[in-house]
């Protein structure tokens, strides 16, 4: 049986959703040699999405953007990259190295990732971990950027015509500054 490959090195990546003020984000360890597939996977747990909808990686500047995700067997798209084939470590030039993860096409939710440090394997420590965050993740299909800026605005006021209706909706209390660190990785340490 072939041995799994060890990772030669931890990536340190801060995922910030683009277009949110003040801003949401994630920072954590991933080894790598992990796929793109297995990355979205964590960036789904990390921050609280619930992988309901596609996604896609965009690496590069355009013009020569790659994209990496799950190609569609009935429609044959040549730019579309399969995220199980490429791992982090053929894609990351080194520190700062940035790209991007689009999540549900329809609200389109960009995620920024930059590598901020390329660390040693430390082996007594599990992979992937969250080490810091800010800010809870707007609720699923709440209608992207400018929909969950109407969502919290009518959360906010008792009085909005939608408050009610977002409050049903949402399941009650929703507090946009909730950030549960132990939370995140209790999801992280079920994908080991």
């Amino acid at each position: 049986m072939a041995r799994k490959a060890q990772p030669t090195a931890i990536y340190q990546i801060k995922v910030t959703l683009q277009n949110i003020h003040p801003p949401i984000w994630r920072r954590f360890l991933v080894p790598d040699n992990l796929t793109l597939g297995t990355l979205h996977h964590i960036i789904q747990a990390a921050m609280d999405w619930e992988d309901y909808h596609l996604h896609q990686f965009i690496v590069g500047k355009r013009p020569f953007w790659v994209f990496y995700g799950v190609p569609d067997p009935d429609y044959v798209d040549e730019e579309m990259k399969d995220e199980q084939q490429a791992k982090l470590n053929q894609i990351v030039t080194g520190e700062k190295f940035k790209f991007v993860y689009e999540y549900d096409f329809g609200d389109s939710w960009e995620h920024l990732l930059v590598v901020e440090k390329i660390l040693p394997v430390d082996h007594q420590q599990q992979y992937p971990v969250c080490i810091k965050g800010k800010r809870a993740c707007p609720p699923e299909d709440v209608g992207g950027v400018w929909g969950y800026a109407m969502f919290l605005e009518a959360l906010a006021n008792p009085e909005h015509p939608d408050h009610e209706m977002y409050t049903e909706w949402v399941g009650g209390e929703f507090d946009p500054e909730h950030f549960d660190l132990d939370e995140i990785n209790r999801r992280l340490a079920q994908l080991r």
